[in-house]
């Protein structure tokens, strides 16, 4: 719908429909009006303000605090700004602001640069600095260039023929001549044909009604055209008919179109003004060479039509062709400004010729300009073919001013002008029409050195210099005449480097190419198995991700929290695997101070098939979780308890109802009930999921029989003693559950959003088909992926595709990605990963191929870099891969080991389960393997 401005009051601009009457501003190329001078200097100042906190201290935490505490920021919307200019701020250097000017150039995809000017100065000066920097270029290098500029950018679209030094490009416009230059600039940019029809129109040049009708938009076009035509003839001239600079006649809808361009669109006066600060020294300039854009970069890569400089359509902007990250660290955007060793290393190896035989080495020495003696000498063969083409007059040694070199018959013409003089030996002729062109000097040593370039790659001025012997003067107007042709450009390529250096423009965007590679395989998305080798490492059960010490406990109730495992496999398999030499008193501890708390948060729902009897507790799925997390927890939805307790059950759970959280022996004094008796009652209770105790040394005693209740010795008889009698399980209490009603309901936010940070705590990254492993209560995937949609928009979390092969969104935090990169990088160790069935790393079937394993503690899980080897299941073994006799029965071997046991924890009851993960179990097999 269009509308029309009613008026303007008290700074608010009211409106009405305008009933379907055609709009005036067109919208195709359509400006958007820029922002105040006094809007640019505070962003200036913001951005210098946040820089000098960031160079105080890097990790931005001074900069967020003074965000919310002095300027007012919400946290989320302060955290963001941070991370974005402080990715910024590590790219560039330094953040642009009004005394500082960075320019920053990067290939693309399609082998050309994107030259990004940050100027903070707005849009209407940032319009005239690019239209008059577009037409400069074009002259230069007699090329049309697209460009576009936003309030805090610039960019114009290289191609492969531009190349220059990058600080020079402040030089190209002085103050004095910017004017001239940009009046006619604008007469090709869109804005001088929009501007012309307003002018035409409000002065009523043109018709704006015939017969009585309003004239079309596209016939008013055509009339400002032919009344152009008339005024204004070489505006729309022929190229070819024109010489020089366009005449601008003395007409007043001329001179009242171009200063309305000048002064309205653009701000001549402004850019003046800040050309006059550059030429005097008070604006500095920085010049930044990158591997890929910084994150400053990619809004005016992304910039609408309504901020190009000239009339190429979207589809067909070269900006389209430069491809950036989604999101970038700090960390990651500082090493923007380097190119890869490794990547230059192999550009140098496959530029320098290979030759097979003494043919291709002739065409390489061609264009390769020359063979020093000691070139010559690296490869073996070189100096025998060498000395066959010199037997048949191809090739010869020429005397330098620097010592020999071997140069070719068709090369000789272009020595000479160097060394008129020099000895040739043996003496040879250049063939044909070699021998007839003249060269002068400056043009013979542009030839050698390009030859040079194309096969040596990044290469400072003294190296080139060195075998020749020449001044230095003669090597820089030489590598320059070589820069104007956009053959060769300079910079610090080499990381470490200070010296200038030059390299062929064509390896150039090699290397930076196969340096983009390298990072983008840095994010490229994991095999299943590479992230099966991260997980363990992730949740402290590799080797030497281990934890240790009674602090663990905390850290790995903070990674696990709402995960529902069976009772028994807690402190058998689960914390052993995770921290080394684990003692029960350690998560005793933790809960009786209040911190990690135990307890069902699913209740035992009937099946209403006569089932009166709810599961034993040692099967009976536990959560452990913090304790100041459980009120968020509780409040999941759930469906309320169905079964009926039995009546030991109802006179032990009517006790702690009236009576509130109760120690056993009043538990048992209250009730009536025997100890023995009361101790079934409250494992009735726990496998509902109606109580819970202050220790989980009352989950243990129900889980161990009296008859086994006693101090660990032997190996462990330094450590603390573990109680297991009911005497030390503190008190017994409800699970205070909300009512039904409100857990029917939908979830609360705040819920949703805990449970689903607490699920990238576990996994590090999250999608979909990885939540299957999870509890069915939870959230659905849709809601938290509300919340992780949130999370990453305020920077916190990073989106993408981090794991091959499935499908849908995927979340991961930013510390898990660079542990996934690492694990990554890192070769295969064989190391063999046992763990229980009942184990959140039982991932086989969901992330793994094969058949799934049930969540069991008596099942079992054998992982090797990634790939589940083997299972046991039922106490039957089942390998998935082919191994050797001997690999075999190390496979089984940790397979059958308990890590639990292996580290001294209590086991639990007997039974066949426990029996197969016994911890002798496994040193009772024969010492080989069996045939």
């Amino acid at each position: 719908r269009s509308y029309l401005i009613r008026r303007v009051e008290a700074g608010v601009v009211r409106v009405e429909d305008a009933h379907g009457q055609p709009p005036s501003i067109p919208f195709w190329l359509g400006e958007a009006p820029g922002r105040t001078d006094e809007l640019s200097d505070s962003v200036s100042r913001l951005r210098a303000e946040i820089q000098h906190r960031l160079r105080a201290d890097a990790s931005g935490e001074g900069a967020f605090r003074w965000l919310i505490q002095e300027v007012g920021i919400a946290e989320p919307a302060a955290r963001q700004l941070v991370e974005y200019l402080a990715a910024a701020h590590a790219a560039l250097g330094c953040l642009p602001t009004k005394d500082t000017v960075v320019f920053e150039r990067f290939f693309d995809e399609a082998g050309g640069t994107q030259l990004v000017i940050h100027s903070v100065y707005g849009s209407r000066i940032n319009r005239a600095w690019g239209l008059a920097l577009r037409k400069k270029f074009c002259r230069k290098f007699n090329f049309e260039l697209q460009a576009a500029a936003t309030e805090d950018n610039i960019v114009l679209s290289l191609t492969t023929v531009h190349s220059f030094a990058l600080p020079e490009v402040a030089g190209y416009l002085h103050s004095n001549s910017v004017r001239q230059v940009l009046t006619q600039a604008l007469l090709d940019a869109p804005m001088f044909n929009t501007r012309w029809r307003w002018v035409a129109a409000v002065s009523l040049a043109l018709p704006r009604f015939r017969g009585g009708k309003k004239v079309p938009p596209q016939l008013a076009r055509m009339a400002a055209e032919d009344l152009v035509a008339v005024v204004f003839p070489d505006q729309i001239a022929c190229a070819e008919n024109i010489v020089g600079e366009r005449e601008i006649p003395d007409h007043p809808l001329v001179n009242q179109t171009i200063g309305d361009c000048l002064t309205e669109a653009m701000d001549i006066e402004g850019l003046e003004a800040l050309l006059r600060r550059i030429e005097a020294g008070e604006v500095q300039i920085v010049a930044r060479d990158l591997t890929e854009p910084s994150p400053l970069a990619l809004e005016v890569l992304s910039a609408r039509p309504y901020a190009f400089l000239d009339d190429a359509p979207l589809e067909e902007r070269r900006t389209q062709a430069v491809m950036a990250r989604r999101w970038m660290s700090p960390e990651d955007a500082s090493e923007l400004g380097q190119l890869d060793a490794a990547a230059i290393a192999r550009v140098r190896e496959e530029a320098w010729p290979d030759a097979a035989n003494a043919d291709e080495l002739h065409d390489a020495l061609v264009w390769l300009g020359f063979l020093t003696v000691e070139e010559a000498q690296r490869t073996p063969d070189w100096n025998g073919w060498l000395a066959e083409l010199a037997k048949h007059g191809r090739a010869a040694q020429i005397h330098g001013a620097k010592g020999r070199l071997w140069i070719t018959a068709e090369r000789l013409p272009q020595f000479r002008a160097l060394w008129p003089s020099a000895t040739v030996d043996p003496g040879i002729a250049a063939p044909g029409a070699y021998g007839e062109q003249q060269w002068s000097l400056d043009d013979a040593l542009v030839e050698i050195l390009r030859g040079r370039l194309e096969g040596l790659g990044p290469v400072t001025p003294e190296a080139l210099n060195a075998p020749l012997g020449l001044s230095s003067a003669q090597i820089a107007a030489a590598l320059a005449a070589l820069e104007h042709e956009g053959f060769a450009m300079r910079g610090r390529f080499t990381p470490g480097t200070a010296e200038e250096e030059w390299c062929d423009r064509r390896l150039l965007a090699r290397i930076h190419n196969y340096t983009l590679k390298r990072l983008r395989a840095e994010i490229e998305p994991v095999s299943a198995a590479d992230f099966m080798r991260f997980l363990p490492v992730w949740q402290k059960v590799a080797a030497e991700a281990r934890m240790d010490g009674p602090d663990a406990v905390d850290a790995i109730v903070a990674q696990l929290e709402g995960y529902e495992a069976p009772a028994g496999a807690w402190e058998t398999e689960i914390l052993p695997a995770r921290i080394a030499g684990y003692e029960p008193a350690w998560l005793d501890d933790r809960c009786v101070a209040g911190h990690v708390a135990w307890r069902r948060l699913r209740p035992r729902l009937s099946r209403g098939n006569g089932d009166a009897r709810p599961s034993p507790v040692r099967s009976t799925p536990i959560t452990l979780l913090e304790r100041r997390h459980s009120a968020l927890w509780l409040s999941l939805p759930s469906k309320p308890v169905t079964f009926e307790p039995s009546p030991k059950a109802q006179a032990a759970l009517d006790f702690i109802r009236e009576n509130g959280a109760s120690f056993f022996d009043e538990l048992v004094e209250g009730s009536g009930l025997l100890p023995s008796q009361a101790e079934e009652a409250l494992a009735e209770l726990v496998a509902l999921g109606l109580v819970t105790s202050d220790s989980f040394a009352g989950l243990r005693a129900l889980l161990v029989p009296s008859a086994e209740r006693r101090p660990l010795h032997g190996a462990h008889r330094r450590r603390r003693t573990v109680k297991f009698g009911m005497e030390s399980a503190g008190r017994w209490a409800l699970v205070r559950r909300p009512p039904a009603a409100q857990t029917a309901a939908a979830p609360d936010s705040a819920a949703v959003e805990h449970v689903a940070r607490v699920l990238l705590r576990r996994y590090g990254v999250v999608f979909w088909r990885l939540l299957e492993r999870e509890a069915d209560w939870l959230p659905p995937w849709r809601d938290l992926l509300r919340v992780y949609r949130r999370l990453e928009a305020r920077g916190e979390i990073r989106g993408g595709r981090f794991v091959a092969g499935f499908s849908g969104e995927q979340y991961a935090l930013p510390e898990a990605v660079t542990v996934l990169r690492d694990v990554r990088r890192k070769e295969a160790t064989g190391e063999w990963i046992s763990v229980s069935g009942a184990d959140p790393l039982n991932l086989v079937g969901i992330v793994t191929p094969g058949p799934r394993l049930a969540a069991l503690t008596g099942n079992r899980l054998l992982l090797r870099d990634g790939l589940p080897v083997a299972t046991l299941a039922a106490g039957d073994v089942q390998f998935h891969v082919a191994l050797d006799p001997e690999t075999e029965w190390q496979a089984r071997k940790a397979l059958l080991r308990s890590v639990g046991a292996a580290s001294g924890s209590t086991r639990y009851g007997t039974g066949a389960a426990s029996a197969a993960t016994d911890q002798n179990s496994w040193s009772r097999l024969p010492d080989r393997p069996l045939n």
